[in-house]
């Protein structure tokens, strides 16, 4: 596996975002998430599949154009109250082409999220601020306008307020503390919104503020602590319900204590809370994010356990629950990581892009777009799908 501090994936140069050595520079909100690139370096092919790189362009350009046809007349997709939606669109219409930031859609999708700024620096309506900040961030910082930079810093510094500590959560040593929830009412963190804040910060981020004085930035030691008391990982992990055994081991829960996923029963009559597949990919990315090192112990544990339980069929542990997140974040994830072929536990060589190509191709409907038949997770809404799905692919579609 490639090492990504060999190999970075951006660097930071006056007023731009730059490619390093043609990795894909990858964000995300949302659940969210883009491909940023600075008028794009895009890597040479790497097996040369001619005719399935064709059909995924084929797959991509009636999934934008679905999704531009839907755009409201002022500028939001879906929902006027959540800006992550709208965000997460202009991210996927970004796509490899930066010119296609300056089409009306993009321009009135952006003027809209900015129109969402508060005074607080947050960006949002009236709930989920962190959320909702979190995947505006990330669109903004992919399209990276110097008349943006107001509002960027604003909602960084936003965000940076939100991470809880001991004392906000009335604990001492507590497994939520360095985390982000949702905002608002809704404090206690959860690894899904901590992923999106940690996500957001790290491609937003200068080194020095305009008055050259040092930006200030998350406690990213006390997050990278938050994250790895949500990986079931026993010796980084004290808590009770962390396992070791083989179904769970290096798998991420949603936060300390509580899994979507449900529980297993051990063999040595221990509970254990189940591991599952969206949140094992957030958990990887977290650790990329937080810089540590693709040979410590806890990437590896979280790489195993995702080889163990590869799979584009389903959202491990969940099913169909939260399956296009599921599948945006393991484009995002794996791309970041420098997989290119994932070896399963059973020694199988899997060309994970062909395979997760071919799936969402076929999830496809005649219309252009994707959507889920489970709604959890506002998973029905077809614009949501769409926008993950066309993120996945534009994410894949260069190295196929």
């Amino acid at each position: 596996m490639l090492d990504w501090h060999q190999c970075p994936a951006v660097e930071r140069s006056p007023g731009r975002w730059r490619s390093w050595g043609g990795l894909a520079f990858v964000l995300l909100a949302a659940g969210l998430t883009a491909v940023a690139r600075d008028a794009v370096t895009v890597s040479a092919p790497l097996s040369g599949n001619a005719s399935l790189r064709h059909e995924a362009r084929h797959a991509v350009e009636k999934g934008r154009g679905w999704l531009e046809a839907r755009q409201n007349t002022n500028g939001w997709w879906s929902s006027p109250d959540h800006p992550a939606l709208t965000a997460l669109v202009v991210t996927a219409l970004m796509g490899p082409t930066p010119e296609k930031a300056l089409s009306s859609n993009m321009d009135k999708g952006y003027a809209y999220l900015l129109s969402c700024a508060q005074p607080d620096g947050g960006i949002y309506k009236e709930e989920l601020q962190s959320y909702n900040t979190s995947v505006v961030l990330s669109a903004l910082a992919l399209r990276n306008r110097p008349s943006d930079q107001a509002v960027i810093q604003n909602a960084r510094r936003y965000l940076i307020g939100l991470q809880v500590g001991d004392a906000q959560l009335g604990e001492t040593n507590s497994p939520f503390s360095g985390g982000i929830g949702y905002g608002g009412t809704e404090k206690r963190p959860d690894l899904s919104n901590t992923m999106l804040v940690l996500e957001a910060l790290y491609h937003s981020r200068p080194a020095r503020d305009a008055n050259g004085a040092k930006a200030p930035d998350l406690n990213w030691q006390a997050a990278l602590r938050f994250v790895q008391n949500c990986q079931n990982l026993p010796g980084s992990n004290t808590q009770a319900w962390a396992s070791d055994d083989p179904q769970n081991k290096g798998g991420f829960i949603y936060a300390p204590g509580r899994s979507n996923a449900g529980k297993t029963n051990l063999p040595s009559g221990r509970v254990a809370l189940r591991s599952y597949g969206s949140m094992s990919y957030a958990g990887l990315l977290s650790y990329i994010y937080a810089d540590l090192k693709s040979d410590d112990p806890r990437v590896i544990a979280a790489m195993d356990w995702l080889r163990g339980n590869y799979t584009v069929e389903e959202n491990p542990g969940m099913g169909p629950q939260g399956l296009y997140y599921y599948y945006m974040l393991m484009a995002k994830a794996l791309t970041f990581a420098g997989v290119d072929t994932l070896e399963t536990r059973d020694g199988r060589q899997i060309n994970w892009r062909e395979e997760l190509t071919l799936k969402l191709i076929n999830l496809q409907k005649a219309d252009g777009s994707w959507a889920n038949d489970n709604g959890r997770w506002w998973e029905k809404d077809p614009v949501l799908d769409t926008a993950y799905v066309v993120t996945a692919m534009e994410i894949v579609e260069n190295k196929l």
